[in-house]
């Protein structure tokens, strides 16, 4: 008859130089914490509890995810010994701290004690109305989480009743931690009963759902899954709660980073993950709501819906998965986000894959990649003339290209990108995506910043946790020099979306635009140093430029050199620089070039204008500004804010300019 689990409550001693801290929730060898995921940790807190037993496979599955999860169980449990093994370093053939019982379980044979380390009473923690209650248990109406780590003791300070010197400081902090204690179960019974706010910005990830099924094609339905829950939760309540963009999150797809690295990097206080299974004919999935802060279970849920329509069930579950998240937040539902049909044909189901590629290029912000999202973008809506999304994606790759490529004439590009935006907002004006290509139209084209304005506003009410609304948004606010309201849209952005280089490589334009050069040099290093090969990032020499670092600017060119194979822009930049730096033979056989290039296929003027502009020619560049301001084009929005517009900021062809475009 199997005994009673041992109860671990502080810190054990494992072998001769091992340490489990449970207060700490780690691992130690000789003091210094080893790197070990969530799932080998919570393994081996199983195997001491139970050490010197056989502890079988069906326990360690029950334990850690859950008793009726359908997955690989063999290769899941397998590979976390093999994790916990590595971190212990211990021989499976001559094994120190884990035994394999063949066919079986395993078996902890270390010796195991308690560690001589001090108790400390933890710090109490402000709780957010997510986070599990710690000073009382909750109702028995809320269910056990699945696959939970059982809860560990609090130690308490030691009995300090005796007279002396500490009598008095320890009755002062048992009163303030009684009060704090009385304080935390009022306002966690007020929130059990009542909705409230949360305080400040609550951020989730919705970590991409591991495919256990053994069938690779089900790696479609969990990617769709992910973005479906992600869009789902993304409207819960934009000024108090966030979900990270698809982008950031999809960075971890099959990773093994531990869950506090994740967190950390996203920098996320709850994390939403799970896996798709199966169970003989029906698709199982399975969901947990976890508390970063102490790795608690607050919410898991397990769905098996009928393996049909794969899209309408994601849509289904997103929208249960959302409505229980907001019943945690005491949030109600909020209008004008349908479900998607509720029949879906095979080539609907391409289209959607199709879309997802195009976003995916589109992301890379390079011509190369602009031109293959506008294909996967044209395959999708051909596909599935209904694909609102796909409409929005070319909207927006027709409305960028023009400005990576300066080949691609205004003039060819914007109706295509209007007529798109337009037929996305008549198959669906609730996507936030139709009304971020619209103001990107408005702002870029047409210089009509009200309505720019309005439609990213709109964006954002649609959807506040959509990152490119914020970006977008934030942007259009610096270029008319509003930029702390800017700055406010860029925070916002790069919380939803941390590890976008694009946001990141923006703000580091907003900074040159404010006249912070060290803090736009150190930004756009930092992009860097993430992908040296990103396009946008030598922006940073302009602001070397500013800073009167030619060396770095050219040094910097050459790299650009290399990756754009000298296109018209670098050209143009090339002219800048030797212009600014007085190297008037360099800037004159930069333009020369530029020229010849105009005559054979006719270019943006908007590059002529920025090499004359460095040249210190004002006549020639301001003729070319009008040039590019009657093509409508899309480098001159920033020309208001712009360092190197400066020295014509008192010419009056400037200053009309300006007018015309509702900038003065």
């Amino acid at each position: 008859m199997a005994t009673e689990p041992a109860k671990i409550t502080g810190s054990l001693k494992l072998g001769t130089d091992c340490e489990l801290d449970l207060r700490a929730y780690e691992l130690r060898r000789s003091g210094r914490p080893l790197k070990l995921e969530r799932i080998p940790m919570e393994l081996l807190i199983l195997l001491v509890e139970h050490r010197g037993e056989l502890v079988v496979r069906q326990q360690i599955l029950a334990r850690i995810w859950g008793e009726n999860v359908c997955l690989d169980a063999d290769n899941s449990i397998n590979a976390a010994i093999r994790k916990l093994r590595q971190a212990l370093r211990d021989d499976p053939t001559k094994p120190r701290f884990i035994q394999t019982v063949t066919g079986k379980g395993y078996r902890f044979i270390a010796p195991v004690a308690e560690s001589a380390a001090p108790a400390t009473a933890p710090a109490v923690q402000a709780q957010s109305p997510l986070a599990t209650p710690t000073v009382a248990e909750p109702p028995s109406s809320v269910p056990e989480p699945l696959g939970s780590v059982p809860a560990v003791a609090k130690p308490v300070p030691e009995d300090s009743s005796k007279p002396g010197p500490r009598t008095i400081p320890w009755a002062v902090a048992a009163a303030v931690f009684a009060c704090i204690a009385a304080l935390g179960f009022w306002a966690w019974s007020r929130w059990q009963h009542s909705p409230s706010r949360p305080q400040g910005h609550t951020v989730l990830a919705v970590l991409p759902l591991h495919n256990q099924t053994g069938d690779t094609d089900q790696d479609y339905f969990a990617d769709g899954l992910t973005e479906e829950l992600i869009s789902r939760l993304g409207d819960i309540d934009p000024q108090s709660f966030g979900v990270i963009a698809p982008s950031s999150v999809m960075a971890y797809k099959d990773s093994n980073a531990p869950l506090d690295e994740i967190a950390r990097k996203l920098k996320v206080q709850y994390v939403l993950e799970g896996t798709v299974g199966r169970e003989t004919n029906r698709i199982r999935i399975n969901l947990s709501l976890v508390s970063v802060a102490d790795r608690a279970h607050l919410w898991t849920k397990s769905y098996t819906p009928d393996a049909g329509d794969l899209l309408i069930t994601q849509a289904e579950i997103a929208d249960k998965v959302a409505s229980e998240i907001r019943g945690r937040l005491g949030k109600t539902p909020r209008p004008g986000n349908p479900v998607i049909p509720t029949t879906l044909t095979p080539d609907q189901l391409a289209a959607h894959d199709l879309y997802l590629k195009g976003l995916y290029f589109w992301n890379k912000r390079s011509v190369g990649g602009l031109k293959l999202a506008i294909s996967y973008f044209e395959q999708a809506v051909q596909k599935d003339p209904k694909n609102a999304r796909a409409y929005a994606g070319l909207a927006d790759s027709y409305s960028l290209i023009s400005g990576y490529d300066s080949s691609t004439p205004v003039r060819e590009t914007i109706p295509k990108a209007r007529q798109a935006a337009r037929h996305a907002l008549e198959l669906d004006p609730s996507l936030p995506e139709v009304h971020t290509a619209l103001a990107l139209i408005a702002q870029n084209y047409d210089w009509d910043w009200q309505t720019a304005e309005s439609e990213y506003r709109r964006a954002i009410e649609l959807n506040g946790s959509y990152a490119t609304a914020h970006h977008w948004y934030g942007e259009m606010l610096g270029l008319q020099g509003r930029f702390d309201e800017g700055f406010r849209e860029f925070d916002r952005a790069q919380e939803l979306d941390p590890l976008s280089l694009i946001i990141a490589t923006d703000r580091g334009m907003m900074l040159f635009y404010s006249r912070q050069y060290d803090r736009a040099i150190e930004q756009f290093r930092s992009v860097m140093d993430r992908d040296p090969e990103f396009p946008r990032v030598h922006m940073i020499s302009a602001v070397y430029v500013e800073k009167g670092l030619y060396a770095e600017a050219n040094a910097d060119l050459e790299k650009w050199k290399s990756a754009s194979g000298a296109a018209p822009w670098w050209l143009a930049t090339s002219a800048y620089i030797y212009g600014r730096e007085g190297d008037k033979r360099k800037s004159a056989a930069a333009i020369q070039k530029l020229v010849g290039l105009n005559r054979h296929n006719q270019l943006d003027p908007a590059t002529l204008f920025n090499a004359y502009l460095g040249e210190g020619e004002k006549e020639l560049a301001l003729r070319w500004l009008e040039k590019a301001y009657a093509a409508h084009s899309p480098g001159l929005t920033n020309i208001k804010v712009s360092p190197g517009c400066d020295p014509l900021r008192q010419e009056p062809r400037f200053r009309a300019v300006l007018r015309g475009m509702n900038l003065e």
